[in-house]
């Protein structure tokens, strides 16, 4: 996407080299700035033209390890995107081989699952290698963003930690800028970054130029959040959706996520606050895995959630 601030830089730099004498030219190429930089925050905003346009992919999680099964069933539900995880590395260790299956299956690569980013300062080097390792793995397989999730290692926190998360992220997504590479921090249960409140902590610690939100509707809600009012909250740095559902279960945690329209989500709300931002990007519909006491395939969920996202909400998929 090409913001106001990319545009006028570029035309900036290029009529001022164009007209300096050569001693002024040859410091704009590299030496030295002829004047202090301006503030050109204002156009970083990037120029959005149309209404909201909103694509659907489908996780790949629900099949467990079995992603060739996954890209078979998700490109024939109609779905023209889908989400894998890391253990897909190791399923095609040359990401040009995945690139040309996903292709072949008409199928966009809209994000990676990179796992968790732990605060502990012993496993810090190894975390963020293993997750510019895998920026490296997605861009040369064709995909796009690339998502991470908050330490898992502990019940509470402290605003510290909030700060090193957020300093964390950072840094893997300049790692992952590195291959043109945008970083989705995503929300989720269990972890630091559960609540609405901690979400607004890390996303505030994190530089918002290398870490985008990706919003999962089903945990946030879970963890006492608004997904429809999060949209228009970080309606700026909405980077990608994950799609997904929730109900109370009488299961350890209280909770199980389910297919779309069967659980207490209000998508008919949250495509509403799409609209209303004009956010025009990538939605993956998410599953978890199968639901207890329901005789369902991966595939059949699918298109259950396809249905609902057809018929009920009237979004083309």
């Amino acid at each position: 996407m090409y913001s106001r601030r990319d545009f006028l830089v570029g035309i900036g730099a290029t009529a001022a080299i164009v007209s300096a004498p050569s001693h002024a030219a040859h410091a704009l190429a590299g030496d030295g700035l002829l004047y202090p930089p301006s503030d050109l925050s204002y156009f970083d905003t990037p120029i959005h033209h149309g209404p909201m346009k909103i694509q659907i992919g489908y996780a790949a999680i629900t099949w467990k390890e079995n992603d060739n099964q996954a890209i078979e069933d998700i490109s024939a539900v109609g779905y023209p995107g889908i989400q894998l995880r890391a253990n897909v590395l190791g399923e095609y260790p040359d990401p040009h081989a995945l690139k040309d299956r996903l292709a072949k299956h008409h199928l966009t690569f809209v994000a990676l699952s990179s796992g968790d980013a732990p605060l502990d300062p012993a496993v810090e080097k190894k975390s963020l290698e293993t997750h510019a390792a895998h920026a490296r793995y997605l861009h040369q397989a064709g995909g796009k963003y690339l998502q991470v999730i908050g330490t898992f290692a502990q019940k509470t926190y402290t605003p510290s930690d909030y700060k090193r998360e957020g300093m964390l992220l950072t840094e893997i997504g300049k790692r992952a800028a590195d291959y043109g590479i945008q970083t989705g921090f995503h929300n989720h249960m269990g972890s630091i970054g559960q609540t609405p409140e901690q979400v607004d902590a890390i996303l505030e610690a994190a530089d918002p130029r290398y870490v985008k939100l990706e919003l999962d509707t089903g945990h946030y809600l879970q963890g006492g959040g608004d997904p429809a009012e999060a949209i228009r909250k970080y309606h700026d740095r909405l980077l990608f959706l994950h799609l997904k559902d929730v109900e109370t279960a009488p299961t350890k945690s209280r909770y199980q996520f389910v297919e779309l329209g069967q659980g207490r989500v209000n998508f008919v709300a949250i495509f509403d606050a799409l609209r209303s931002v004009n956010f025009r990007g990538w939605g993956v519909v998410e599953l978890d895995g199968e639901r207890t006491g329901v005789n369902r395939t991966p595939k059949e969920s699918a298109e259950v959630s396809k249905d609902y996202l057809i018929h009920k909400l009237g979004v083309q998929v």
